[in-house]
């Protein structure tokens, strides 16, 4: 369970372009469904457990309409424009402490958890660490050299070997962004670093603390804010920086707790394999998939038979205006192919 003074803070601005042609400026990643059932944004509030007014979502101006209808009841805190994250939660942060909130659970809209019950057990652990003053990140057990996500390294002592179990949280080390193959499978052959998975548990007085401490532009803005000012009139204040660059990496006390709930931040096309279950040729999301002499391919056709054959390890996406057909090796570059359709002044299929 959250603990009953808390609220869940939820980042809905990113688009999503490496999941183009489905995620688009008017429909983005959070706000698809990537299985026929609720919406990834949808199932991240369903999972809280919390009533709705102790919800925030955050996103940006061009993604209110959607991201509204997704979750009618819950308030909504629109920035005024794009500064990354930092910004994004400070103000949340603020909110929830005007409304007398104790702390905020801050976690990504567009993530998958498969085990709902550990990921609530996860957050009631941290909870309570956060009480201590500690600003407090989930850290996952990694699966694989992941290069695509930043590791956290706990500090087990002055003789490298953990003190404590790997069940209980640690102090941080160090935070290690998106390292290469070889310090990537280094990493995961040491088994002590974690996936960074960009959610947080803090008391509203020690994330503001640290934000006064770090970020004076942002700190400025909740100054003004405090004083009764519109928050378009003070955003340009905040330091437009990530909340892992401007806090996470600069604070003094941080604790980690390791987790392990079946989680994927569905980051790319390919992330669908560990999701989705697997069928004729791959895994897929259609009516219905007829394959030969086909395998590892990921198909994304609602409501179409699809057809495979002989082929392997495709990415094939079908939507009413746009198709997608690449090679799952290629997933990542899916956003520079959206870049080149909008530099061809093809706007409206982004």
């Amino acid at each position: 369970m959250f603990p009953p003074d808390f609220y869940a803070v939820v980042l809905a601005g990113g688009r999503g372009t490496r999941f183009w042609p489905l995620s688009r400026r008017t429909v983005p990643k959070q706000c698809l469904s990537l299985d026929g059932g609720p919406t990834l944004l949808q199932r991240t509030v369903a999972r809280t457990g919390l009533p709705p007014e102790r919800i925030l979502v955050v996103t940006g101006p061009d993604m209110v309409e959607p991201v509204r209808a997704q979750i009618p009841g819950i308030e909504v805190l629109v920035e005024p424009s794009a500064r990354n994250t930092a910004p994004a939660i400070a103000w949340a942060t603020w909110e929830v402490a005007r409304r007398g909130g104790a702390g905020c659970v801050v976690l990504p809209s567009d993530h998958v958890i498969l085990d709902e019950p550990a990921f609530r057990a996860s957050i009631a652990q941290a909870a309570e660490v956060a009480r201590g003053g500690a600003l407090v990140t989930l850290g996952v057990r990694p699966t694989r050299p992941e290069t695509g996500y930043g590791w956290i390294e706990p500090d087990d002592g002055p003789d490298g070997v953990a003190t404590e179990s790997q069940s209980l949280d640690r102090p941080v080390r160090r935070f290690v962004e998106k390292p290469p193959l070889e310090t990537a499978e280094r990493l995961l052959a040491g088994g002590r670093h974690l996936w960074n998975a960009g959610m947080f548990v803090w008391t509203t007085g020690a994330l503001l603390d640290a934000v006064h401490a770090h970020l004076p532009g942002t700190a400025a803005m909740l100054d003004r804010l405090g004083e009764g000012a519109a928050i378009a009139d003070v955003w340009g204040l905040s330091d437009a920086t990530s909340i892992d660059y401007g806090v996470m990496e600069r604070a003094a006390h941080l604790r980690v707790v390791p987790v392990d709930f079946g989680w994927s931040d569905v980051g790319s096309w390919p992330a669908l394999l560990e999701v989705l279950p697997h069928g004729e040729g791959g895994v897929s999301v259609a009516d219905a998939i007829v394959a030969r002499r086909a395998d590892g391919n990921i198909v994304h056709a609602a409501g179409k038979l699809v057809a495979l054959l002989g082929v392997d390890d495709l990415i094939v996406v079908d939507t009413p205006d746009a198709l997608l057909v690449a090679r799952r090796s290629d997933a990542q570059e899916v956003r520079l192919l959206l870049e080149e359709v909008e530099r061809r002044g093809l706007g409206r299929y982004a």
